[in-house]
């Protein structure tokens, strides 16, 4: 029977690894680079460095808050115990905002490359197979993840193989066209570095999945830590190998960037196999982002901030079967009205709140590791705060509001409970 119980610890360090490496490599990988490079131009590597360092910056706070609370719920539990409770909603709500417009995005990302005519309904049914999925327990989905981070990696290692190869003038400038109006400037770096962030914020899903780890203690801070160097290795490889290949100009200007690399050389008729990556990169990001945004719904049910019902674990399969199936339903509103750029934007917003407030909580800390001291964190939350007030301001501007609703939503139902209950 369905109730309010516990989830059950079925994951190691190479599962969840997995899961943080797949949701980093996801779709993020194949569209950010692109509008990246329009705002940093040349650039564009300085921005990659960046954003993983405040990546690096805010993984290290992350591993040290989760190896204490090594509950669900990522940063919104870490802020609540260490902050109070009004800091630990702005991280969770940052959290389950942001996220949930990346599940519309890395969906529509899926539906763009498998069948571009049928977007809406090829994303939407993503979103329901992969609820689906979830719905039978985090073994599986940790299974499924891992084979999709493996064709990943697989479609990776081929776009690097073609931009070591010469370049093919054959194929019509048209296909992957920009002009030098596009490339950015010196100061494009820093919302460049906001938007490449999208692709680094992967790992907190492994720490919203502290309840579900062996050894939380040791399982989570080797998980985040290797799977942020793991990508942050490849970005900075895939940026130099694209900037090299395509020139700044036409990466810039690209739909998609690492779909043209190939294009332009000798390997254009597998072209294919890049579309083909994508989609199984999206997937897997996807799958990741619907379990981290389903387990902080979960904890935030647990602590009233978010309706109760969400906080129903299914006995039988150990999973938050209410908090799953609301998050899918809210993704397919956005799938209706939202675009994967402005997606990308809403994300990073609410993604660089939520790991302000983990900074912030990990600098309170009376003990903490050698490889986590408080300048570091301190680092991290300036980093945040740098690449969230520099992001396109309509992004900015949206997720601001959407934040402040929350703010103010809460507020009024704590103030009624209160005058209820005196």
């Amino acid at each position: 029977m369905p109730g309010t119980g516990e989830l059950r610890r079925s994951l190691g360090v190479r599962d969840a690894t997995a899961i943080g490496l797949g949701s980093m490599l996801g779709a993020g990988v194949f569209v950010v680079f692109a509008p990246a490079a329009a705002l940093a131009g040349p650039w564009l590597l300085f921005a990659v460095v960046l954003a993983g360092a405040v990546a690096y910056a805010n993984a290290v706070a992350s591993a040290q808050l989760a190896s204490v609370y090594p509950a669900s719920g990522g940063s919104y539990v870490y802020g609540r115990k260490q902050l109070g409770q009004w800091p630990g909603f702005i991280a969770g709500w940052g959290f389950v905002t942001g996220k949930t417009a990346s599940c519309a995005a890395m969906a529509l990302v899926f539906a763009g490359y498998l069948a571009p005519g049928f977007k809406i309904p090829v994303a939407i049914a993503a979103v329901v197979a992969l609820t689906v999925v979830n719905l039978f327990g985090i073994t599986r989905t940790a299974l499924l993840t891992r084979i999709l981070l493996a064709l990943t990696l697989a479609t990776l290692v081929f776009v690097l193989i073609a931009c070591l190869l010469p370049y093919n003038q054959s194929v019509p400038a048209a296909a992957s066209s920009a002009t030098t109006e596009t490339l950015g400037s010196f100061w494009g770096i820093f919302p460049a570095a906001g938007l490449m962030f999208f692709a680094f914020a992967g790992y907190a899903r492994i720490a919203t999945l502290g309840e579900e780890m062996r050894d939380p203690a040791r399982t989570i801070p080797k998980a985040i830590l290797g799977a942020l160097a793991g990508a942050l290795l490849l970005y900075l490889v895939i940026t130099i190998a694209l900037s090299a290949h395509l020139g700044t100009a036409q990466l810039a200007g690209s739909s998609a960037p690492l779909l043209t690399a190939v294009e332009h050389s000798p390997l254009s008729p597998a072209a294919p196999i890049v579309q083909a990556g994508a989609a199984a990169a999206s997937l897997g990001a996807l799958l990741a982002l619907v379990t981290g945004v389903g387990r902080t719904s979960l904890a935030m049910a647990r602590e009233g901030d978010l309706p109760k019902p969400l906080a129903r674990v299914s006995h039988r399969l150990a999973v938050p079967y209410v908090a799953e199936i609301s998050v899918a339903v809210v993704v397919i509103l956005l799938l209706l009205g939202g675009t994967t750029n402005s997606m990308i934007g809403f994300s990073s917003f609410g993604v660089l709140v939520y790991y302000a407030v983990t900074n912030l909580a990990a600098m309170t800390l009376s003990e903490r590791p050698s490889w986590g001291p408080k300048w570091l964190n301190l680092v991290g939350l300036c980093g945040c705060v740098l690449l969230a007030l520099t992001l396109p301001w309509q992004s900015s501007l949206g997720m601001t509001a959407v934040l402040l609703l929350g703010i103010a939503a809460r507020w009024v139902l704590r103030t009624v409970a209160n005058l209820r209950n005196p």
